[in-house]
């Protein structure tokens, strides 16, 4: 039977996941303490730097630091003090494909040197199928018996930019639990989210759950649940590759993917979400997980074909955009590209994987001087792409467009599809935007006298626009 009292947790790992499940477990009313073996990062969160960014996160960080949620490097103490430990370690992709858990194993083998008492360790990591097993293993050889732990899978399906939102108002939540005794935890860690007490407090963050929409609480088996957070990514994941392929038939078609899309959307089956065409997913996530779900597949003889044809797909959308570039300018080599965008999707400063900067890097290639900016990711991207003869980081939009021949948009900021057109067509070289998020309607573009090209919508010049009467008259006469 779950219980209402606040419960002890350990939270291992400090990254997107471990700090945002850290301080959400707080907003929830338990005690946490957040472990990471780096000093300089346990530090700088002491301190009160969030080190990400992530909405809501600083004033959650401020709320609860050093109250509700401590950093230190000792999981030994983290272990004996805490009921359950939720492990959130990268599990980064190996040269094969398979997902790097030699993390969770080392992190498995200093809980179990430590644990005085019945503990739950819990998967919060995305981790391959078995997993949860090899952990109980490695914690066994070390000698802990059988009856004094239990392993659980609680996968997190968090979207950078939104994932304190997600973590308090999730869509599910999915415990993989083979014992009655663990599930109990886990379902009293929940309670304030299931029983909907959370959302009737003052300090709750808004959402899509309430107190009449309760997030529901799904049990399987830790297998199951391991499967299920990689099934998630990958189908999510298929859907941007589908829609790609299809803008590209549109392309070929002079269809609209928009409208396409559109009407796919509204079948109930179907839905709208992830049915945004562009040049490509990226992150921490859907790249991994899509190979290591296809690594796990292969070594258990299971032909999963499909998932290559996704990732060739995104490989492609890069390339495409690349020709799209080259067919408004002609050629590449000395052209000054104004870049806005480096962080693989808007609100996050992650570059991890980002399709933005793996078009910088092309374009660098093709001989392009680029002036970028990104309203949070430049530092990151810095460390990656140091500034160099081709390559400027720019104050701002307008410094990054001032005497561009070209503008691209490569990241989907919500200022990015605000921009003062009027003033950037005064200020560019050439009134040229090729939009790699479609955050424009095409008309808009056509009346601030851009040459206007996008991701499966028919290209639109003012020239050619303006010459179409006269154009369609001639062909009347011939």
């Amino acid at each position: 039977m779950a219980k209402k009292e606040p419960i002890q947790i350990a939270v291992v790992g400090s990254g997107y996941v471990g700090l945002v499940a850290a301080l959400c477990f707080a907003e929830m009313g338990h005690s946490v303490i957040c472990v990471d073996n780096d000093e300089r990062k346990v530090a700088a969160l002491q301190g009160g730097d969030t080190l990400i960014h992530e909405n809501h996160l600083p004033e959650l960080m401020e709320r609860y630091r050093n109250t509700k949620v401590r950093f230190t490097t000792d999981l030994a103490e983290a272990t004996r003090e805490s009921s359950a430990i939720f492990v959130a370690v990268g599990t980064p992709q190996s040269e094969s494909g398979d997902a790097d858990l030699s993390y969770v194993e080392a992190v498995a083998g200093e809980i179990a040197r430590s644990i005085n008492g019945y503990k739950v360790i819990i998967e919060k990591s995305t981790v391959p199928v078995y997993t949860n097993e090899w952990i109980r293993r490695v914690i066994e050889r070390n000698g802990v018996k059988q009856d004094a732990f239990d392993v659980v899978s609680n996968p997190e399906f968090l979207r950078e930019g939104t994932a304190v939102e997600d973590f308090l108002h999730p869509d599910r939540i999915v415990v993989g639990a083979d014992s009655t005794r663990a599930f109990e935890l886990l379902s009293s860690i929940y309670l304030p989210l299931t029983e909907g007490t959370y959302y009737s407090a003052a300090h709750a963050i808004p959402g899509c759950c309430s107190e009449t929409k309760l997030p529901p609480l799904l049990l399987t088996s830790t297998k199951s649940a391991e499967i299920i957070k990689h099934a998630s990514n990958a189908f999510l994941a298929l859907k941007i590759s589908f829609i790609n392929a299809v803008s590209n038939l549109c392309e070929a078609a002079d269809a609209n993917v928009e409208q396409v899309a559109s009407g796919i959307g509204l079948d109930s089956r179907i839905g709208p979400k992830f049915l945004k065409p562009g040049i490509g997913y990226g992150g921490s996530c859907f790249p991994k997980d899509v190979a290591s779900f296809r690594s796990v597949a292969a070594q258990m003889g299971v032909d999963f074909t499909l998932l290559h044809e996704v990732e060739k797909i995104n490989i492609n959308q890069k390339r495409r955009f690349l020709s799209k570039v080259r067919s408004a300018l002609w050629t590449l080599r000395g052209k000054r590209l104004a870049v806005l965008g480096l962080a693989f999707k808007g609100d996050t400063d992650d570059i991890r994987e980002s399709p933005a900067i793996d078009l910088v890097e092309m374009l660098l290639t093709e001989g392009c001087i680029i002036a970028a900016y990104d309203p949070a990711a430049m530092e990151r991207s810095a460390l990656e792409l140091p500034a160099s003869a081709n390559l400027r980081y720019a104050d701002s939009v307008e410094d990054a467009a001032r005497d561009a021949d070209a503008l691209l948009i490569l990241t989907d900021w919500t200022e990015f599809g605000k921009l003062d057109l009027i003033q950037l067509n005064g200020i560019m070289r050439y009134p040229i935007i090729v939009d790699g998020r479609n955050m424009y309607d095409t008309q808009e573009m056509l009346d601030s006298g851009f040459t206007y090209l996008s991701i499966g919508r028919p290209t639109v010049t003012p020239l050619r626009e303006a010459l179409k009467p006269t154009l369609s008259a001639l062909g009347t006469v011939l």
